[in-house]
């Protein structure tokens, strides 16, 4: 005797979002798969990111903020020699200046500056409110507003590729950490500027991508294919020694 549907399933499923797409959009595709409406996501992907986002289920819902709460881990690839208005590739280019050929060494020297605590001041793109108005709508109508430092934190990072002007970086941080803003200040700090061209989380907390479905599984598999793909409650509470 098969066991009869799981109308309301709940837990955690991990998603490899692909580019081009909002973390909203991936929740509305899975609502759709899952015919349920009480899913989340823990932690926003910008368009261009592709990676690691984590969809609450159900119950699950009620472990967001702690799962928000924990460290990241990213790969990127900044490009020197030029500003854009949103620190990323998707922004107006705002400036351009020549890259001189710098060693290995000065480029780890300008990373190496940002390794422990420090504070980063948000981009103006970002979903950070002002009087309750997102700032990225603010930037839209080409207004600028004082931003207040947020304290981050980098446990780690390391340089993996040097092809000038692009270097390729993972960097391991706490929540709430902008990687845009970390390439366009490493930038600032070697005198070309610079901004974030690509960018991949691979890890979030005690989550990675080894089970993580594609978009294209959460949109054409089976109801029963996706929720036996979620991480239950039960094995989360495991994971995290509850």
């Amino acid at each position: 005797m098969q066991n009869p549907p799981d109308l309301n399933p709940s837990g955690v499923l991990l998603i490899d979002k692909a580019q081009e797409m909002t973390s909203h959009d991936v929740v509305a595709i899975a609502r759709r798969a899952l015919n349920m409406k009480k899913i989340g996501h823990c932690g926003t992907l910008d368009p261009m990111a592709t990676g690691l986002l984590i969809l609450v289920i159900g119950k699950g819902t009620k472990l967001s903020d702690l799962l928000m709460a924990e460290d990241k881990t990213y790969e990127g690839t900044m490009t020197l020699g030029a500003t854009t208005s949103s620190q990323d590739k998707e922004g107006e280019f705002l400036e351009t200046k020549e890259v001189p050929d710098f060693t290995d060494a000065q480029i780890d020297d300008a990373f190496n500056e940002y390794v422990g605590a420090f504070e980063q001041i948000p981009p103006m793109v970002s979903a950070i409110k002002k009087d309750g108005v997102p700032l990225y709508k603010l930037a839209r109508q080409g207004k600028e507003v004082k931003r207040a430092p947020r304290p981050v934190k980098v446990m780690d990072y390391q340089i993996s590729r040097t092809e000038l002007p692009e270097v390729d970086f993972v960097v391991e941080c706490t929540k709430g950490f902008y990687v845009r803003t970390y390439a366009h200040d490493i930038g600032q700090d070697l005198g070309c500027g610079a901004h974030l061209s690509a960018l991949r989380r691979t890890k979030s907390g005690r989550f990675d991508l080894s089970r993580a479905i594609t978009i294209d599984t959460l949109k054409n598999a089976p109801r029963d294919q996706i929720i036996d793909s979620m991480i239950s409650l039960s094995e989360i509470s495991i994971m995290r020694g509850v």
